[in-house]
Formats: C-alpha cells, sequence, structure tokens
C-alpha cells in the first residue's frame, strides 16, 4: 500500500483542471476521515434522499447534474448509517470528481488522456474505505468468507454500462492491500478483530476488479465500452489487479454525464431496493420508490393508509417497517397477488424473529373489488398506490373506465378536508381526464416525474377537498341521469304489459 501513498495526491491537475479528492485526511495514522459518498437514487426523488440523508445522517447532500444521483459527506464512524438509508439505491465511495471535464476532440486523444488519468488519482482513501466496509459488511453476515461467486453489481442508472476488458494472457502479481493496517473505526474484542484481519489478508491475495462506465450525452467521441476498457487497462497497470467481470472484489465506477466525471469504487454489490420484497410479481415496485412515495405524504401517528391495488404488498411494507406509528391496510382484486403480499409479510416477520426483533407488523391484507371497497366512508387518512399503466397489467382502453371508478372510491373512502392520496401512474392522459370528472373531490398539490423501468410516470399527490361525497354537480347530475334512464326502463317495462298479444 505504500506505493498507493507514494504516488497518491490530494489535488490534482489534468488539463488545468483540478479534481476533488473523496477525503481530506490520510488514512495511515488509522484516524477518522472525511469521505464523500455518491448514491443513486430512484430518478425525480433526489430532494426526497437528500432530506433523508439530513435527518438521519446529518450530512447536506448535493444533487448532482446527472438526475438520479446525490453526493455527501461523511465521517467513516458513520459509515454503516448509510447502508441503511431507504431511498438510496447503490453506493460508492467518490476517488474523484471533475465539475467541468474538457474532453479532446479527437477519441484517441481522450482515451489516451483517460488512460494517463487513472495513474494520478487519490485511491489511498477511497480503497481504505471500500475494505471498510467491506469488514462491516462481515461482520453483518452479508458476505462468506473467501473468494465466493457474488451476485452481479447493479450500477448506476445511465445510457450505457460497460465493464472493462480481460487482462493480458500474463497476469502481473498483485498488490495486497492488507499491507496497509488501518485501524477500525468498530472496536470488537480482540480475536474477533485478529480473526477479520487474517480473513481479510487472505481475501486481498488476488485483488480482482471490474470497471464499470456509465455515460449520459452526446457530445463524447469515445462509447462507454471504449471508456472501461481504456480506463480500466491503465488500472490494472498502475495496481496489477486482475480482471474479472463476475467475481470481482472491486468495481471501479467511471460516470461520465456531459462533462461531469466522477471516479468511484463501489460499496454495494447488489441494489438494496431489493431489500423487502421475497415474492415478486409483474409489477413490483423498487422499495427505494415505494420510501419515496411514503415520504410525500408525511404519515403521522395512528394514520390509516390504504393502498387498494398492492400487488406484492411493496408499499404497505415499506410503509410498515420504516412508518410503523400508522395502519396499513392492503388489498387486491387477484388473489395471486393478495398471496404474494401476505408470503412478503410472512417472510419479514420471520426475518425479524430470527434477530430477535419484535415480528409484528402494523399491516393487514384484503382481497377485494376496487369499484366497492369494504371500508367505511371518510374512515382513510392517506392512500398510497401504484394504478395499472396499462402495458403489462390491463390495457389503455381499460384505464378509461377504471381510472374514474378508483378515484370516485377513493374520494368515498377518504377523509375529507385532512386526507391525501400519492398514486403512480404513466397513463397520464388518462389520470389527468379522470380527475377533472371527480367534481372537486380531489386537488393536485404536487407532481414528481420519475423513471419507471425506463417509463417516463408521474407520482401525484392529491388533496381530499372538503366536498362531501355524493353531493357536488358531477354526483348529482350522474344521480339523476340513473334516475332517468331508471325510470324510461320502468315506464317501457309497464307500456310492454300493457300491449295486447297480437
Amino acid at each position: 500500500m505504500s506505493s498507493l501513498e507514494d504516488e497518491a495526491v490530494e489535488q490534482n491537475t489534468v488539463e488545468g483542471l483540478t479534481s476533488s479528492p473523496s477525503s481530506d485526511t490520510d488514512t495511515s495514522t488509522g484516524a477518522i476521515i472525511t469521505i464523500t459518498i455518491g448514491a443513486t437514487v430512484p430518478t425525480g426523488f433526489e430532494h426526497t434522499a437528500a432530506e433523508e440523508v439530513k435527518e438521519k445522517i446529518g450530512s447536506d447532500a448535493r444533487i448532482s447534474k446527472d438526475r438520479g444521483r446525490i453526493y455527501f459527506p461523511i465521517t467513516t464512524d458513520k459509515l454503516f448509517q448509510v447502508h441503511l438509508l431507504c431511498s438510496v439505491d447503490n453506493l460508492f465511495v467518490v476517488v474523484a470528481e471533475f465539475d467541468c471535464y474538457q474532453f479532446k476532440e479527437s477519441k484517441e486523444e481522450t482515451l489516451k488522456e483517460l488512460q494517463e488519468l487513472a495513474s494520478t488519482l487519490p485511491w489511498t482513501n477511497a480503497l481504505e474505505v471500500w475494505r471498510l466496509n467491506r469488514t462491516l459488511k462481515k461482520k453483518k453476515g452479508h458476505r462468506k468468507v473467501g473468494n465466493t461467486t457474488r451476485a452481479k453489481s447493479k450500477a448506476a442508472p445511465s445510457d450505457v454500462a460497460a465493464s472493462a476488458e480481460a487482462a493480458p494472457h500474463k497476469l502481473p502479481q498483485e498488490t495486497s492491500l492488507a499491507d496497509s493496517d488501518t485501524k477500525s473505526v468498530v472496536t470488537p474484542d480482540s480475536e474477533t478483530c485478529q480473526q477479520d484481519l487474517e480473513e481479510t489478508a487472505n481475501d486481498a491475495k488476488v485483488i480482482k476488479f471490474r470497471v464499470t462506465c456509465n455515460r449520459a450525452g452526446d457530445k463524447h467521441s469515445f462509447s462507454s465500452n471504449e471508456a472501461a476498457r481504456d480506463f480500466g487497462g491503465a488500472v490494472q497497470e498502475f495496481f496489477q489487479w486482475k480482471a474479472d467481470m463476475t467475481k470481482f472484489d472491486i468495481e471501479v465506477l467511471l460516470n461520465i454525464h456531459n462533462e461531469e466525471v466522477v471516479i468511484g469504487i463501489a460499496l454495494t454489490e447488489e441494489s438494496l431496493h431489493r431489500r423487502n420484497i421475497s415474492h415478486f410479481g409483474p409489477t413490483t415496485l423498487r422499495s427505494t420508490l415505494c420510501y419515496g412515495m411514503l415520504r410525500l405524504c408525511k404519515p403521522q401517528e395512528s394514520d390509516i393508509i390504504l393502498d387498494p391495488m398492492c400487488g406484492t404488498g411493496a408499499i404497505p411494507l415499506e410503509g410498515a417497517i420504516e412508518f410503523g406509528e400508522s395502519f396499513y391496510i392492503a388489498g387486491d382484486n387477484n388473489d395471486m397477488a393478495v398471496s404474494r403480499t401476505v408470503n412478503n409479510i410472512c417472510h419479514i416477520q420471520k426475518r425479524r424473529a430470527e434477530k430477535g426483533s419484535p415480528s409484528g407488523l402494523p399491516i393487514d391484507t384484503v382481497q377485494w373489488d376496487l369499484s366497492n371497497l369494504p371500508v367505511r366512508t371518510s374512515s382513510v387518512d392517506i392512500i398510497v398506490t401504484d394504478m395499472p399503466f396499462g402495458k403489462r397489467m390491463g390495457s389503455r382502453k381499460k384505464n378509461w373506465d377504471l381510472y374514474p371508478s378508483c378515484l370516485r372510491e377513493m374520494a368515498r373512502v377518504c377523509r375529507p378536508g385532512s386526507g391525501k392520496a400519492v398514486i403512480l401512474t404513466q397513463d397520464k392522459k388518462c389520470f389527468t381526464k379522470a380527475i377533472s370528472r371527480m367534481g372537486g373531490l380531489w386537488r393536485k398539490l404536487h407532481t414528481v416525474w420519475v423513471n419507471v423501468g425506463g417509463l417516463h410516470a408521474g407520482v401525484y399527490l392529491l388533496k381530499r377537498t372538503a366536498a362531501m361525497f355524493g353531493q357536488t354537480p358531477e354526483d348529482i347530475y350522474e344521480s339523476r341521469g340513473r334516475s332517468d334512464a331508471h325510470m324510461n326502463e320502468t315506464d317501457d317495462k309497464e307500456s310492454s304489459e300493457l300491449q295486447p298479444n297480437v
């Protein structure tokens, strides 16, 4: 590791640009240092994620120019806390970042510059954070000892993701990261500490890595594959690591968004959004997106929160875990969906029981008819749901009848004047038309545009107005229409009965 410390510098200049290192203090003394953590979040919920970071960690997060990413400083003694954030998908420690990187016009010059950049970056502190993060995950039992097959790491959303190409035929001698003995912030007993050091030393004998490039922008002369290949080759030559696309220990991230360049090292092997769901359906929402939707409506103690189209129960399950002071009702008209929801709840309860925590969750599951909910009028405080987009579930044609029926039934059960609803849908035209037909029962307060599986969707925050259900002009008009139709039908029936048989 001494070679890293000799080569690494705190600030580097590339073509007149100054990079920001990942920390401001060297780790060779074992002191607590300050680093910059990057996190990918559901697109559109960057501000929600920044609020959570401020609330739980006390750091001010900066939202990236590239949508779906935030950056915030922390000290290494709080590293474990970043894995407890509910609104982030993937985490990485920043090695260096350039706000306005001037790429060369020709591809060859740009790729050569990226190769030269790899050997001048301040890698030392970021690698020490990677080691500390690895140790923390081992203590929690998230990873097995040894070089086992790992789940393929999911990189941040981008136009293209690519990995570094294979190593030369003759693999160089690997450098051990265990040469530098850094004091861990966590202070277990000496036996456990010694065991962790031995495991780390064994794992570090052969360091395997890959480079993932996430690029966005149309003014680049190179592709993501080319950038990952050339930058990865330079990283391999500098550290003498072994390239491995699947069983890697370290994933180096090269994030390029127009003129913004961020180099980092991944801290998560699998996206954190899979934390609660074990039984997936065709349209299961990410837990991170569910958390963002729930934060929009700000659940309060003793609130009754309803998801009338729960699917696999991702929304009410996330709420019951993170906002446990409220009570959740999960319902669906599909028996398979209800079964998946029950299984997911049982999975969480079993996991809690194994950890010795109270296994109960404030949630109940019901199978019902969406247009005729078995719920008292004006008894629900908040409704949070994911409505059918009309693609994988239902159809756009059916939505024109489904949406108005759903919104009216939701208005009936929601408390007038204080009730709220957070609704996710990609069928924006149908939803807007349905809201306009509600007779003032709902009022749109805010819209968050999100990316759901590549689809541009909207998360709508609605306020239930004080208008009483069944007394709006539209209700009276529809009621009269139904009465007139019934009277005409009765008159026709009586007239037919009076006609003589011929």
